[in-house]
């Protein structure tokens, strides 16, 4: 048993259509709802979003971005012992995406399953995989976050539908010697539910209910900032380690104003923060492991750096992991 887990690779995927804001705009006045590119990035900083075609799931893409971290990592499918998927948009009822993209990758045997904790889900995923790691269990995890929520999004909702997109992001965590996931924080109040929800049910054979996301944006932000300052304050008291001592921060990537808040609260300049939201959109759980590869891979974030990984969603769940790459 090792005293840590370290993530060794990282990958990602986005869905190849890709729609500007200029795109969806477009395609929205042809059904009476008026948006523009200004009226977006003023408000998101959203720029563009990657939209799955109809017959790809989650699975599809976690698929995809789950074979990139592990030729990041230099291993192959059968090396690994665990799969976690964090999603909020599941192929089918059950079984788990998990199980599907074990089945996909060609592999069988290691414990597979899901996350539900919508935009939080990969920290929460993360956390699982890394006590799971440490107490034996596993010795090499894919933790992946995948979403195809164009699926879930209400069209004639200008507010909501504008934000959202659909990708993949992962990485391998494995057993080390060394220091890599310092310190976690994960939290939930259940009496957020109604601000931000898919409130349809399954039941006879349908759904019942409204399928489609609903949410209060104006409770979700204030909600937001002030817990995933707590949750990173507490990550770091728990690792005995500053503000200062982040070298980069990579938050959920859902509004460019929640997240410059975020930023400022924990004392980071901007020039510090991982910012993939203007060309990916919200992509919920996927949205950190997106980033992450995305900074991984363009030099940006570099072996050895110190990172802060901070989610906020549904639920409402929250939380954060801090790490060393």
């Amino acid at each position: 048993m090792s005293p840590y887990s370290r993530i060794t690779g990282t990958g990602s995927y986005l869905p190849p259509r890709r729609l500007s804001n200029a795109d969806l705009a477009a395609e929205l006045a042809a059904k009476g709802i008026e948006t523009s590119d200004e009226w977006i990035v003023e408000r998101t900083g959203i720029r563009a979003r990657h939209f799955a075609a109809p017959e790809v799931c989650s699975s599809d893409l976690g698929l995809e971005a789950a074979k990139n971290a592990l030729q990041a990592a230099g291993l192959e499918a059968k090396d690994i012992d665990l799969i976690i998927v964090a999603t909020s948009t599941p192929d089918m009822v059950f079984p788990s995406v998990a199980c599907i993209l074990q089945n996909k990758l060609g592999i069988a045997g290691c414990p597979a399953f899901d996350v539900q904790a919508v935009c939080s889900g990969f920290v929460y995923a993360l956390t699982v995989a890394d006590a799971m790691i440490k107490t034996g269990s596993a010795s090499r995890a894919l933790v992946i976050g995948a979403e195809v929520f164009s699926r879930i999004l209400d069209f004639s909702d200008r507010t909501t539908c504008v934000l959202f997109g659909d990708g993949a992001g992962a990485v391998v965590l494995e057993a080390s010697d060394t220091p890599g996931i310092l310190a976690t924080d994960l939290h939930a109040d259940g009496k957020y539910v109604g601000i931000l929800c898919v409130p349809g049910t399954v039941a006879g054979g349908q759904v019942l209910g409204d399928p489609l996301l609903k949410m209060d944006g104006q409770a979700v932000f204030k909600l937001a900032v002030g817990v995933l300052e707590e949750a990173a304050r507490a990550t770091l008291a728990k690792a005995g380690l500053q503000d200062s001592d982040i070298d980069w921060l990579i938050p959920h990537q859902a509004n460019i104003r929640i997240m410059h808040s975020t930023a400022k609260k924990l004392k980071m300049p901007l020039d510090k923060l991982i910012v993939t939201v203007d060309q990916h959109g919200n992509t919920s759980a996927a949205s950190i492991p997106l980033a992450l590869d995305v900074a991984v891979r363009s030099g940006k974030i570099k072996k050895g750096d110190t990172l802060m990984l901070e989610g906020v969603g549904g639920g409402f769940t929250w939380g954060a992991v801090l790490l060393n790459l």
